[in-house]
């Protein structure tokens, strides 16, 4: 399979907060058509590189921490990913070998990146084939229960991670403000794929929310997630399409909150693995991060206009899609 085989780097998360993309998958091009980077065989196989141990983290505390992680996304009853333990290795993360190992690795340079993962992909049909996890020993890390004060949690950051080795981007669900020193400070996530990390100490990420759980069950359906729903439609400005406006759907009942993006130039949307019911739409700009963090930079996103609570609940039903909802925004 060394036919149409590529290392791409894709996902970072980082301390010294920078935004994200909401409920998107990866993709790549195959054919001339754009398909879901995923893998086709389940378990996926994992290793752990035995030089893992940093000053307060030992190998087996790494073992541990991120097979919690690892457990954690299999345990989505809608979802049939599974992984699997390969053992300890010699090799390090980010080696063309096969194997998808996690490990620590010193980047000192990369002073505002807790963690990255890379892939290796058969550009033949858009599978992949290996997935990365370096956690920058540079950083300061804790595997305490309660979590330890100045130092980020590792589990936290590895479930982030294995999203993202997963084949899942970021989301877009997460509040932060301006710090005096520079950069945003998380104030409240609702995805553990949100692309800033909580401050050092906190454990606040170690719970997968609902808009993690559609994301990899829409990759890898299993279960009910066949009669879950979704809502579809269009984000016009003055009776023009948006792209990358970001649209999210809250439930009244079980307070669940699933987002999604314009994605292409007709301003169309559709954000799937919604529980049946009425469901309360709110649009929203990219304006208080870099639309180049979500999307490529030539790619024109649109962020003058005002937030829009729309004036009707719309329901989605079991199985089907809600149908075309126009959501009609206007300039600041």
């Amino acid at each position: 399979m060394s036919i149409g085989r590529s290392v791409v780097i894709i996902a970072v998360l980082t301390a010294m907060p920078q935004p994200a993309d909401a409920y998107l998958k990866f993709g790549v091009r195959v054919g001339g058509r754009s398909v879901a980077l995923k893998w086709a065989q389940m378990p996926v196989r994992y290793f752990v590189s035995a030089n893992s141990a940093v000053p307060g983290v030992a190998v087996g505390d790494f073992e541990a921490a991120v097979a919690r992680a690892f457990a954690s996304w299999q345990a989505v009853p809608t979802s049939s990913i599974a992984y699997q333990y390969g053992g300890r290795t010699g090799a390090q993360p980010g080696e063309d070998d096969g194997s998808s190992t996690l490990g620590f690795a010193s980047h000192p340079e990369l002073d505002r990146v807790l963690a990255s993962t890379s892939f290796l992909i058969d550009r033949t049909n858009g599978t992949l084939i290996e997935s990365d996890i370096f956690f920058n020993s540079t950083f300061p890390w804790s595997v305490s229960q309660g979590g330890e004060t100045g130092k980020f949690d590792l589990e936290s950051i590895a479930l982030h991670e294995i999203g993202h080795f997963s084949g899942l981007g970021h989301s877009a669900l997460g509040e932060t403000e301006l710090r005096a020193e520079g950069g945003r400070r998380v104030l409240s996530s609702e995805a553990v794929m949100f692309p800033i990390a909580f401050a050092a100490g906190s454990i606040a990420g170690r719970t997968l929310k609902a808009d993690d759980i559609a994301g990899v069950s829409d990759l890898y359906p299993d279960g009910d997630f066949d009669r879950r729903g979704s809502l579809s439609g269009r984000v016009l400005k003055n009776g023009t399409p948006l792209f990358g406006a970001h649209v999210i759907a809250f439930d009244l009942a079980t307070r669940e909150l699933i987002a999604g993006f314009t994605l292409n130039q007709q301003g169309e949307f559709s954000i799937g693995g919604l529980s049946p019911g009425p469901k309360v739409v709110r649009v929203e700009p990219l304006d208080d991060a870099d639309p180049d963090s979500f999307f490529d930079a030539s790619q024109n996103v649109d962020v003058n206009f005002r937030v829009l609570l729309f004036d009707r609940l719309v329901v989605v039903p079991r199985g089907g899609d809600s149908g075309r909802v126009d959501l009609n925004v206007v300039a600041k």
